[in-house]
């Protein structure tokens, strides 16, 4: 008699509706219910038409303050019917409803936007005498930061009608980023692999790390390369999808009147070109220690040869574990010890019962990881946490670096100098991570050979995958940008061309560069953000600097350090950085993150044997 055999159960990833509340968000902070969250879109929309009135009047400082006011308040509701929107998104992309919602709200703020068009043409044409006085007016006290902004604005600002379709066209221009979202989080399906049990794993952007990290090479690269089959299925329409993008890049930079987008996109940060040259040219400057790094990756692994597939494994197996979520909450909590107890009580609050968080992985969920504020409101962090991948915690850590900068310079700042740029961001959450690194090398790790070692790597994975990967994407924007400013065809050979060059040259002397790994420039989700991904390089050094300087008990750093995240974006970035004890012009913060990159390869070499 034959007997049926069953099949392994398949691990799906579970719908929205099946995922348990406690590990999901808690929105009702800012709308109790959806219902709620229709009212205040008829308040908003109760607002169109109220600035009229100050048009014309905007030269007269006690007219101008009573403005800002109002605008600040009209800013608050849409800023909060904004966090909503975007966060029930961003749970399931599949949401007719959720999505529905984004798009009323988008339409009614191009509409509002596009009514104070009139606004900061009408500032600028104040003449400078003029503007002189005005800003010493005790009326505009308070908004003195933002008045220097504006001003700096002036010869990008243009006449009411061109502002006015720029407004109208900002939804236009976000479309690629709408459509490689929509496109890679929703219609992209990659089938099930097997792992080394045999049990059928779901493929998706969330396991695909996970699948990485497998010790079974064969695991990882069936996986590796049933990810990117998807990617080459579709990889004429992404790279037209990144072309037009960079297209609206270069169209926003002519229109307003920067020398190229580059230039724009460093333009509010007040970051000079050169920072981002010298920080290309430091990290080209030091490649030996990554290809030696690769070297002793291969050697560790015993492989014949190194993939792409086989750069996330950990190299020490054995310190591989589960770690549930509320262990990584009290974990990141306690390793944010240095910053004092009132820092570790609210961030304990959030990631606990107060439910900051949206945990983990369901159909449709944005992937990835993002922190989230709106001014009043608590900050929330999106996660696709996984027990199994220690990286998670730092992830975890990472966010909540960002969640806690949110809470603390919105509570130190009035609403117009409270929103800290990105570039300041990254240097709050990556000093987290330092944190953490620390708690685990002197604690857990100090007399367990192998954790210490699995530590070890992790931070070298983080620096490789902060300064040497970001600074490798920043290098890919800036060739694609320039291309399309010198008039070349933004085609899929072009970038797959571009991309493979820069592959060749930071990887290619210690590792197989495949066919395939060329698309990985079409799966980057902030190509879409131009010239962000720089930023991370600049946060992770100027997060060493300053968490050594903490964690060494160097005199008023840490006051220097919280000084830094009640800051908000009063001050220009560099000078923030400057108050808090590193200069980002140098090039000796790149410089010493990967001096210390190469110590702690020195340092796993001799641990590892």
């Amino acid at each position: 008699m034959i007997q049926a055999v069953a099949a392994p159960a398949v691990k799906k990833v579970p719908e929205r509706g099946e995922v348990n509340p406690k590990d999901t968000w808690d929105l009702t902070p800012l709308y109790a219910k959806e219902s709620d969250w229709e009212k205040g879109l008829e308040e908003l929309k109760g607002q169109k038409g109220r600035m009229a009135k100050w048009k014309g009047k905007l030269h007269q400082a006690e007219d101008l303050g009573a403005a800002w006011e109002e605008e600040k308040q009209i800013d608050l509701m849409a800023e909060r019917l904004g966090q909503y929107a975007h966060l029930r998104v961003a749970e399931d992309g599949g949401d007719g409803a959720a999505r529905d919602r984004s798009l009323r709200l988008e339409h009614l703020t191009t509409e509002l936007a596009e009514e104070t068009a009139w606004f900061l043409p009408e500032l600028m044409r104040i003449g400078d005498a003029e503007w002189a006085e005005l800003v010493k007016h005790p009326r505009l006290a308070e908004w003195q930061g933002k008045l220097e902004r504006i001003r700096r604005y002036r010869p990008h600002i243009l006449g009411e009608g061109e502002e006015r379709l720029m407004a109208l066209a900002g939804p236009t221009l976000g479309g690629p980023d709408e459509i490689f979202s929509q496109l890679t989080n929703v219609d992209f399906r990659f089938g099930t692999v097997k792992d080394e049990d045999g049990t059928e794993i779901e493929l998706s952007h969330g396991t695909f790390t996970s699948l990485l990290q497998r010790q079974s090479a064969e695991v990882r690269r069936k996986a590796w390369q049933q990810y990117y089959t998807e990617f080459e299925q579709h990889a004429f329409s992404l790279a037209a999808t990144l072309a037009s993008s960079v297209k609206g890049d270069v169209f926003r930079a002519k229109a307003r009147k920067h020398a190229r987008a580059r230039a724009q996109s460093l333009f509010p940060d007040r970051v000079p070109e050169k920072v981002y040259d010298n920080l290309v040219a430091v990290v080209r400057q030091n490649l030996k220690p990554l290809q030696r790094y690769h070297r002793l990756r291969k050697k560790v692994l015993g492989l014949k040869e190194l993939r792409a597939a086989d750069l996330q494994v950990p190299l020490v197996a054995s310190a591989k574990r589960k770690t549930k979520f509320e262990e990584a909450a009290g974990m990141v909590t306690t390793a944010c010890g240095p910053l004092g107890k009132d820092y570790q009580s609210v961030l304990g609050e959030g990631l606990g019962k107060s439910r900051w968080v949206d945990r983990y992985e369901n159909r449709g969920k944005r992937s990835g990881a993002f922190s989230s504020g709106s001014y009043q409101n608590p900050p929330y962090i999106l996660m696709n946490y996984r027990e199994d991948v220690l990286a998670d915690v730092y992830t975890l850590a990472h966010e909540a670096g960002h969640s806690m900068h949110t809470w603390m310079s919105h509570r130190a700042q009035p609403y117009q100098d409270a929103h800290y740029p990105i570039l300041l961001a990254e240097v709050a959450s990556t000093f987290n991570e330092e944190l953490l690194t620390h708690h685990l090398l002197e604690g857990p790790a100090q007399e367990d050979k192998t954790l210490r070692a699995y530590i070890l790597n992790r931070q070298i994975d983080d620096i490789r995958g902060t300064l040497y990967r970001q600074v490798m994407f920043a290098e890919f924007e800036q060739r694609i940008h320039e291309a399309e400013e010198k008039g070349m065809a933004l085609t899929l050979d072009f970038f797959r061309t571009c991309y493979r060059e820069l592959l060749q040259a930071y990887l290619g002397e210690a590792m197989e560069i495949e066919a395939p790994l060329e698309l990985e420039c079409l799966r980057i989700p902030h190509f879409y953000s131009a010239f962000y991904v720089y930023k991370y390089a600049i946060g992770l050094s100027a997060a060493i600097a300053l968490s050594r300087k903490v964690l060494a008990g160097e005199s008023g750093a840490v006051e220097r350090v919280r000084g830094f995240l009640n800051s908000g974006g009063s001050r220009p970035p560099l000078e923030t950085l400057r108050t808090a004890g590193v200069d980002m012009e140098s090039a000796v913060p790149v410089e010493s993150a990967l001096s210390l990159f190469a110590e702690r390869v020195d340092e796993l070499e001799k641990v590892l044997g």
